[in-house]
């Protein structure tokens, strides 16, 4: 499969068997999401064959596809057939008057619909949806109806119902809470069949998978277990392709010299061969990773005072809703707090409320309805919010939009630090209209990087990132000397990164001085 001169996948023969659970991984834009369309039939290939079971499950990454649909509906969906089956009866079923055609065609319709289960859909439907934890009260409401986690519990039934051989999930913990990533988690790890999924959290691929079918080198390499031991193997493979390709390169080069120094003598034949070598050598195109690890690196123009942040008294509600009630707090320097609890619950919140009028960050009066942020001595503040629509001024370019944060630095350190964050060669050009979801996190990341804050404040930051950049951030928060305030659900970013927890569970905020693993061990 190739889009222009960008291959993606060349020759690929693999086979994903029966009782296994495989994670696909590979950097963004490696083709995880064409593959996985490859696999449903969306697409076909262009070259090559693709064998599947009469029927495959599939969970989409768009959460808001089905809104206006009932939820029994969006469930009974996952058998295309059948659907489609029932809303042409429908339409002829609400005729007064049918042609012979159509009375026929009606035939030809309950026949799909017997043969499909469909007179039992809504009942077998309704099964599932209560298996997944979906009450029967809620199964006439839309889907826009739906908070975040029933959401994915209503198209995991879609994507099983017809009891399919084969389930395909692209980023299913995509805006999950940690307790629905952990359902899902129990969930997939109790399904029998074979299940391929796409997921950029590393504790979550770990823990669900027994096989890691990573994209890379235009081509899968299957590897045995989760993450975590697919990166090692790979370790291995990568130096040893590296090394071969380092060779044959060397060997090209020597032929060449050949080449150059005898063409016109009379060493023709010698000559000749060393040609045929060359263009054999060179036909096999050398196979390079597509990994590009992006270099993140936290540093301070100075600390901040002893205390960070003292907290007194905060309250924030949306009418009658009470999100954060009178909670206090004193932060010292460099401490990093993440920010637990169902989505809903106050978080980002939480974020917005210490950010009202905080230094070097946009004030927001309305976010703080009563109680006092009181920020340090000397603090200055990254920002990295959840909701990225705005932060980026359109109409420019990557370059002159960070430029403008700091108009001291040359063009060659701008470009250089794009460059840390993959923004290669003619990419710091791209207008900022033109930015993806990934890019657009990539470059709010180089913003924080040239202002050099002693407080980072970042509401979900891996959203957006692949599993590379998500190493990345972990690293370089760890290594951090300022203070961290992080709300996310990726679990190795709360274990590794945290030193105390503010767990929030809709009555109050528990604060908690200790790292995310004291907290759970606390909890039992």
């Amino acid at each position: 499969m190739r889009f222009g001169s960008k291959v993606l996948f060349d020759d690929v023969t693999t086979t994903f068997s029966s009782g296994r659970r495989y994670g696909l991984t590979g950097p963004n834009g490696a083709g995880k999401s064409t593959f996985m369309k490859l696999l449903t039939g969306e697409l076909p290939p262009q070259r090559g064959t693709v064998v599947r079971p009469a029927k495959v499950g599939v969970l989409r990454q768009d959460q808001f596809a089905f809104d206006q649909f009932r939820v029994i509906d969006t469930v009974i969906m996952g058998n295309h057939k059948l659907w489609s089956a029932l809303q042409e009866r429908e339409l002829l079923y609400a005729k007064s008057d049918l042609t012979d055609a159509e009375g026929m065609r009606l035939g030809e319709l309950e026949g799909i619909v017997g043969d499909e289960d469909g007179y039992e859909a809504e009942a077998n439907a309704a099964i599932l949806l209560q298996g997944l934890d979906i009450p029967e009260a809620l199964h006439d409401r839309t889907m826009s109806e739906m908070q975040g986690g029933q959401k994915v519990r209503v198209l995991l039934a879609q994507a099983l119902f017809g009891q399919p051989e084969a389930l395909l999930l692209d980023e299913p913990t995509n805006h999950l809470d940690l307790d629905s990533i952990h359902w899902v988690r129990e969930f997939l790890l109790r399904y029998a069949g074979t299940l391929i999924v796409i997921s950029h959290d590393r504790h979550f691929l770990n823990g669900v998978c027994t096989h890691t079918a990573d994209i890379d080198y235009q081509t899968i390499i299957t590897y045995t277990g989760g993450y975590d031991d697919m990166v090692l193997a790979k370790t291995e493979i990568r130096s040893r392709v590296e090394s071969d390709n380092v060779q044959r390169e060397k060997k090209i080069s020597q032929l060449q010299d050949f080449i150059a120094r005898f063409s016109a003598g009379t060493r023709a034949s010698q000559v000749m061969s060393r040609k045929k070598e060359v263009e054999r050598l060179q036909t096999t195109e050398l196979a390079r990773s597509n990994i590009q690890r992006p270099y993140i690196k936290f540093t301070m123009n100075r600390p901040s005072g002893r205390v960070a942040a003292e907290i007194k008294g905060v309250n924030k509600a949306f009418g009658d809703l009470k999100v954060v009630k009178d909670f206090s707090a004193i932060v010292n320097r460099s401490e990093k707090i993440v920010l637990v609890g169902r989505n809903g619950l106050g978080k980002t919140t939480m974020l917005k409320a210490l950010l009202s009028d905080a230094p070097s960050v946009e004030p927001a009066p309305g976010a703080l309805d009563s109680g006092t942020v009181r920020w340090g001595h000397e603090v200055s503040i990254g920002y990295f919010p959840q909701d990225h629509t705005g932060e980026i001024k359109l109409g420019m370019t990557a370059v002159d939009w960070l430029h403008q944060f700091d108009p001291d630095a040359s063009r060659q350190d701008i470009h250089g630090l794009l460059g840390q964050m993959l923004f290669t060669g003619e990419e710091g050009l791209k207008p900022t209209d033109a930015l993806s979801g990934g890019e657009t996190a990539r470059l709010l990341f180089c913003r924080i990087m040239l202002q050099k804050p002693n407080v980072l404040v970042l509401d979900e930051p891996t959203n957006h990132l692949d599993l590379e950049s998500i190493n990345a951030l972990n690293i370089a928060l760890q290594k951090y000397e300022g203070t961290v305030f992080l709300v996310t659900h990726d679990e190795d970013l709360m274990e590794e990164v945290g030193t105390r927890v503010w767990h929030f569970d809709g009555q109050t905020i528990q604060d908690f001085k200790g790292t995310y693993e004291d907290y759970t061990a606390s909890l039992v």
